[in-house]
């Protein structure tokens, strides 16, 4: 008997060594205290983590109030497949569904808070066949005005934000800048290419070498008109310098005419 129960107790350890063997539970987070300023919006975050798979149709979710003072608690708000919103007490309308069962998320908004909503918020979650495990507790104090540390808190997310704005600008017009420079000096550098490379000469094909040109002689032509009927003898065409030549040998005739009278 000792055996078998030792062998039993081995067996045991080994498969929770393995995780075969697993605690079933819920477990649920919340902040454990928040302010919110009176007349605004509160949202009540509340997550959990089931060791079982999450099945939209057998989700349960329940919201419960505990008031400061010494008294009942009162249903704040229901969920099993669609959200139940309370239909009387002072969260009348005042409450609406903020989670998303597959993100694993129960929350909810509590609009338009007043300080009457002083108390301790439950959560409380059951995912069959986790329906054992914690609960979660938020305590919420309706304030006048918001406190210094939401103050500075709201300040930082704003300043953040402006100031990422700010470097996505700058880095913006940085890119532009250096594009536009560097298709300046592309550009530079193109039309002093241009300008280094040689130039060539385009020679005109219609003009002629000069020792291939040649003079062109109009020659003079007269015209002789007959005064006696009105007619116009053919033209003639003289060269001055032959016209020159022949004048002392018509005179060289007309001596040796003489002569030889």
């Amino acid at each position: 008997m000792c055996v078998k129960g030792l062998c039993f107790l081995t067996v045991l350890c080994g498969l929770a060594a393995s995780g075969v063997l697993q605690v079933s539970g819920m477990h649920i987070y919340t902040y454990g205290e928040m302010e919110a300023v009176n007349g605004t919006d509160a949202r009540l975050k509340c997550t959990f983590q089931s060791s079982s798979p999450i099945n939209v149709n057998s989700v349960v979710i329940s919201w419960s109030f505990r008031p400061l003072v010494p008294g009942r608690e009162e249903s704040v708000f229901h969920f099993q497949q669609r959200a139940y919103p309370p239909l009387d007490g002072i969260f009348r309308k005042r409450v609406v569904w903020a989670g998303d069962i597959m993100g694993q998320d129960a929350s909810i908004i509590i609009r338009q808070v007043k300080f009457t909503y002083n108390g301790t918020y439950i959560c409380q979650v059951k995912n069959p066949p986790d329906v054992h495990g914690t609960v979660g507790e938020i305590k919420l104090r309706v304030v006048t005005t918001a406190s210094f540390s939401d103050l500075i808190r709201l300040v930082l997310a704003v300043a953040g934000g402006i100031t990422g704005v700010v470097v996505l600008l700058i880095i913006f017009v940085s890119c532009r800048r250096c594009r536009k420079r560097r298709q300046r000096q592309q550009q530079q550098q193109l039309e002093a290419g241009n300008e280094a490379a040689p130039r060539k000469e385009r020679k005109d094909p219609t003009a002629c070498h000069p020792s291939r040109s040649f003079h062109l002689y109009m020659s003079e032509t007269s015209i002789e008109i007959d005064s006696s009927d009105g007619m116009i003898s053919e033209a003639s065409t003289k060269d001055p310098s032959s016209s020159e030549d022949e004048g002392p040998s018509s005179d060289d005739d007309d001596g040796g005419d003489d002569d030889s009278d």
